[in-house]
């Protein structure tokens, strides 16, 4: 490539980085706004998070790309912490969980979300999708003082309806005709002329409230200082701290499969715990990765730092000098565009596959997913997800422990093990043993299984006592170097014979 050629494809990237993050400011606008009203707080609260974690993490984040923000998880977790004591101790709540977060980040324990099996992503994702499609309904609702379950009807309805499938039309079907613009800004912008233009009546950002205002303020949170202060806030920021970090390194595995890349997760930690413990000193509510915002981020051509920064730097700009015009913006372009984001973010390939893996994974898919939907708690979601896979793995694995029998020239009866001995497997384990009727030596071959964990430890401590008891010797075969250490180790519980071939070594010893 020339120096030319290089020259005219930075323009072009920082062109689209730009212009995504421009798109991305738009959508943050109502989101951070509805997320703010959901926590009972001022919705410049929520614009001010969206600024200052969407910088913090864009420029300290290890997912280049990611938008990160106000999110509705966070939201909901605060809703009962600002109804009882008030905002000031949620901005020291918000303090406490960024710090909570930096911590987890400091100790590297942000690669634990590799234990997230796929079928609890699938759900994930599929339950976020559905969430953000639902939430938009409440643009077809009539806003106003006692008529807030009444749906739009007649004209208004038709004329939202109209104007969101024009939205979704232009962001579908833009991007096979030119790429040059990011096809949802384009669709922004031509809704917002058309119904400006024509002074079509239909709602607005300005609406839902107004954005303008100020330069966030530095402010030590007005709370005591005192143990009393910290059970007060201590559950609401470790609650916090978890929902932001499981979200956020869920989203970030979700853009390394659209990117076909890899964030780095203790990074991403330790960029939002920072980015939360500032906006706490700045009159925020906290927040996380927003998986919408990242996937129109994404689709937009954003795969830098510099989009999410544009993106920041502009909802600041709109805060304070753009409101007026920002405010004009119709919702049912920014609705249209949310559906297309729902609708990117479906996972459909599960769908496809339900019939061609495990029914307990099918099941895993849809429970997560709805956990998801119905109770807004994506931690929750996930963690139930999680155990419900490990108990499925565990009593897989456990029902696979196998016994072959034969007894050698010598009389000594073999039994040849298949399978890992764990916890979950001892008491199969232990039935596959003819104690009284066995000879003298008994040989227990573990070249096809492992001594895992204590509980094998103890069962094989049992089974010895119980074979001594009656006179007779036990010897174990064919045990890899790890499973000794774990039995030299036991000393104290186990005294075990070993009958061991010199020739015999796992692969991973040998690769070791």
């Amino acid at each position: 490539m020339t120096f030319i050629d290089a020259m005219k494809s930075t323009r072009l990237t920082a062109k689209n980085e730009t212009l995504s993050g421009l798109t991305v400011a738009l959508a943050l606008v109502p989101e951070a706004i509805a997320f703010s009203l959901i926590a009972n707080v001022s919705p410049l609260i929520g614009l001010y998070s969206a600024f200052i974690i969407g910088l913090i993490t864009s420029l300290l984040g290890g997912r280049p790309g990611m938008i990160s923000g106000a999110t509705g998880a966070i939201a909901v977790v605060i809703v009962s912490l600002v109804a009882r004591h008030g905002v000031e101790y949620l901005f020291s709540a918000v303090v406490l969980m960024g710090l909570i977060q930096m911590l987890i980040g400091f100790l590297r324990l942000g690669k634990f979300i590799r234990l997230v099996p796929h079928p609890v992503m699938f759900g994930f994702v599929n339950g976020l999708a559905m969430v953000i499609f639902l939430s938009q309904l409440e643009q077809f609702k009539v806003t106003g003082a006692g008529s807030s379950s009444s749906w739009l009807s007649g004209t208004p309805l038709w004329t939202m309806l109209g104007f969101v499938l024009a939205t979704m039309v232009i962001i579908y079907f833009l991007p096979k005709l030119t790429k040059a613009v990011p096809a949802s800004l384009a669709a922004i912008v031509s809704v917002s002329a058309v119904i400006i233009f024509f002074e079509i009546p239909t709602r607005t950002v300005g609406d839902i409230a107004s954005i303008s205002g100020g330069l966030p303020q530095f402010h030590i949170p007005s709370v005591p200082f005192n143990f009393e202060t910290l059970q007060i806030i201590f559950p609401y920021a470790l609650i916090m701290a978890f929902v932001g970090l499981i979200e956020s390194l869920l989203t970030l595995t979700v853009i390394d499969e659209m990117t076909e890349t890899r964030g780095r997760g203790n990074k991403e930690c330790l960029a939002q715990g920072t980015a939360n413990v500032v906006t706490g000193f700045f009159g925020g509510m906290g927040g996380c990765a927003m998986i919408g915002q990242s996937i129109i981020n994404v689709s937009s051509g954003g795969r830098k730092r510099l989009s999410g920064i544009v993106a920041a730097v502009a909802l600041l700009f709109f805060i304070l000098f753009g409101a007026p015009l920002i405010e004009r913006i119709p919702m049912a372009a920014l609705t249209g565009l949310m559906f297309m984001v729902a609708i990117g973010t479906f996972e459909w390939a599960s769908l496809r596959i339900i019939r061609k893996v495990p029914a307990a994974d099918v099941f895993v898919m849809a429970l997560v997913a709805l956990v998801t939907v119905v109770f807004h708690n994506l931690a929750v979601a996930v963690l139930i997800g999680v155990i419900i896979s490990a108990l499925v793995f565990t009593w897989e694995n456990a029902t696979r422990i196998r016994a072959r029998k034969h007894i050698d020239e010598h009389g000594a009866k073999h039994y040849e093990i298949y399978g890992p001995l764990f916890f979950g497997s001892i008491a199969i384990f232990q039935e596959k043993f003819d104690i009284l009727n066995d000879p003298q030596e008994v040989v227990i071959d573990f070249k096809e299984s492992r001594v895992v964990d204590h509980s094998a430890i103890e069962a094989l401590n049992k089974l010895t006592e119980r074979y001594a008891k009656v006179g007779k010797t036990v010897r174990l075969r064919y045990l890899s170097a790890d499973c000794r250490k774990l039995l030299d180790n036991a000393s104290s519980i186990i005294e075990v014979n070993y009958l061991e071939d010199p020739k015999y070594k796992l692969a991973v010893d040998v690769l070791a």
